[in-house]
């Protein structure tokens, strides 16, 4: 028989007192010839009663009735004090007695041991962090007694019957850290002992392969170092905070086989590239260049031919077999816009090469690898071009000039619109003249001309290229393109319409304009003896754009100046300063749409005389 001694307690942990099971004889008749007394005998060698009946027999019945209720009274006697509470009698943390309490009462009276304990808890903690050592305060890295889950790991301490009433227990609290605060704090006592891991890497020197060696990093574990620290903080000895060791994935014998197998031999001798269009020679300095060695977070080494490293490596060499593609272009002729058809080009096919030519770097022989050329469209194609719209002159602008074409201002002019001419604009395309054009210097073909510097007129390469500018400047003002940067002359020039002008000097000063619109545009030029004409072509946008002055204001007159006489010396007549505003003005179906302000500030310009001042 099975007695428990607490009903709620699960059936394996309750308590089990064995009472021997007694065998009932069957009464038997008895021979005639044998004496009427009974005996106790023992049937099957075990004990037994005699066979029932009379007084004794029922006195018998009695006693072990008795007997049995005593020990079933004791056995639930014992188990219900063994099993009191939910924790099980015998049981301390931190030597605070919590057995046979129920999960509340524990609760409530190891918080009060930990309230006692506090000082001694709080104390500083001794840790050993690499060759550094140093004492943390518990309470700034979150260091503490989780009492509830300390109970409950309490209650679930197995023991039987017999253990709850003579045994007993102590049960290591459960201690919770801040792992963060822990980490920065565990850092800070590391310092200069952590290292990060060292990747492995060969890189080139010219034709060398200069190799570095892996090294491990050295460095704490957040999770480690916690486990440390809660197992460690009540144990009153100092706690050891474990380093980890993390090793590159390659080692410092095969970085060292990887360039005495594949790095040294790639750069022995040239690898022959053949195509459909002839041969090309790879030389070392292409394959130093183009053969990279990588490593990945785990430090893994690797190496791979990046096949756009080697195309820049072989620059112009690559001429030889490959085929420019031509953009289609537009011309004017007979007034009307015309497209030059575009023309596809041959590229090497670099996705694939790189492979092959990695597969023939070990080798000392054999070293040859067939490439491909594939079809490389131009970006503007006959097809876009066609699309773009360009259809009509939408402005055009002209200003006129002295001099002939033969006087070096009239040359710089011309020499400028040469360059845009028939220059294409694509659809949201910012236009720079100077980057157009680059440095207008003697190389391309510009003279000295006066220029405006530090306020007076002097000789300067590529003078009168501003006539340009602003030539161009209106033509796209009055197409109603987007200004960008532009800036008037510092004085006022008469051949120039007030505000709406535009200077230049590279680098510093540019104009540029934006194609705001879904067209493209045709920049075109034309010139004669005495001017300069710039028209837009594309798809009109706008009815009309015009402009509308307000008054000249702050009007300020200019003073003499007197020169040294000389080459360098350029005489002007002076004109006065002013201030004045100008509005770009936008129609739409017969209607004004918008209109923009554009204003400036002249400054009188002085009267230069190249002489002596009058005395």
């Amino acid at each position: 028989m099975t007695l428990y001694g607490d009903n709620n307690l699960p059936a394996d942990d309750r308590p089990t007192v064995q009472v021997a099971a007694v065998r009932w004889p069957v009464e038997e008749a008895e021979p005639a010839n044998r004496q009427s007394g009974r005996k106790w005998f023992f049937p099957g060698g075990k004990w037994s009663f005699p066979p029932r009946g009379g007084r004794a027999n029922r006195a018998w019945l009695l006693i072990a009735a008795g007997v049995t209720t005593s020990v079933l009274a004791s056995a639930v006697g014992i188990g219900a004090y063994a099993y009191a509470g939910d924790v099980p009698r015998g049981t301390t943390v931190l030597g605070t007695e919590l057995g046979g309490q129920s999960q509340a009462a524990a609760v409530e009276q190891l918080r009060a041991a930990v309230e006692r304990q506090a000082a001694e808890l709080n104390a500083p903690l001794p840790v050993v962090v690499g060759e550094r050592t140093a004492d943390l305060v518990p309470a700034e890295v979150g260091l503490q007694v989780d009492v509830e889950a300390t109970v409950r790991a309490a209650m679930q301490v197995k023991a039987h019957a017999f253990e709850r009433l003579v045994g007993s227990r102590a049960v290591p609290p459960v201690v919770t850290v801040d792992g963060e605060q822990l980490d920065t704090a565990l850092k800070e006592v590391l310092g200069d002992q952590s290292r990060k891991m060292t990747m492995p890497g060969i890189t080139w020197s010219g034709l060398t392969p200069k190799v570095t060696h892996p090294k491990p990093s050295l460095e704490l574990n957040p999770e480690h170092s916690a486990q440390a620290v809660r197992e460690g903080w009540l144990s009153g000895e100092p706690v050891t905070i474990p380093l980890t060791e993390t090793h590159p994935v390659t080692t410092a014998e095969e970085v060292d086989r990887m360039v005495t197998e594949l790095a040294k031999p790639a750069v022995a001798a040239p690898v022959t590239l053949t195509t459909d269009e002839g041969s090309v020679s790879i030389p070392p300095a292409a394959i130093a260049k183009s053969l990279l060695f990588t490593t990945d977070e785990a430090g893994a080494l690797s190496a791979k031919v990046d096949g756009e490293r080697l195309r820049s490596a072989l620059d112009d060499d690559l001429a030889k077999v490959e085929v420019t593609p031509k953009n289609a272009r537009m011309t004017l002729t007979d007034g009307k816009p015309k497209i030059i058809a575009s023309q596809d080009g041959k590229e090497l096919d670099t996705s694939s090469l790189g492979e092959a030519l990695f597969a023939v770097l070990p080798q000392s022989e054999g070293r040859q690898v067939t490439g491909t050329l594939k079809t490389k469209k131009p970006e503007l194609t006959t097809e876009k071009l066609a699309g773009l719209g360009i259809k009509e002159k939408v402005s055009t602008f002209t200003t006129q000039f002295s001099g002939g074409l033969s006087s070096p201002r009239s040359h710089n002019i011309i020499t400028a619109a040469k360059e845009v001419d028939n220059t294409l604009v694509l659809p949201g395309e910012t236009f720079s003249l100077n980057g157009h054009t680059g440095d207008r210097n003697y190389a391309q073909g510009y003279r000295d001309a006066a220029v405006i510097l530090n306020g007076k007129l002097v000789p300067g390469v590529g003078g009168g290229v501003s006539q340009f500018t602003t030539t161009l400047f209106n033509a796209t003002y009055y197409a109603g393109l987007e200004d960008v940067e532009h800036k008037p002359h510092s004085y006022y020039f008469s051949r120039y319409p007030a505000v709406i002008e535009s200077t230049i000097f590279y680098p510093n000063l540019d104009f540029k304009f934006r194609n705001n619109t879904e067209y493209g545009l045709l920049i075109d030029t034309s010139y004669t003896s005495s001017s300069i004409t710039v028209s837009i072509w594309s798809t009109k946008v706008w009815d009309k754009v015009k402009t509308e002055y307000g008054p000249r204001s702050n009007i300020t007159k200019p003073k003499t100046v007197y020169l040294e006489p000389g080459p360098d010396c350029i005489a002007a007549s002076g004109s006065n300063g002013f201030s004045q505003n100008a509005y770009r003005v936008f129609y739409k179906n017969g209607k004004e749409a918008k209109r923009e302000k554009f204003s400036w500030r002249y400054s009188a310009e002085p009267r230069f005389i190249c002489g002596p001042k009058p005395s």
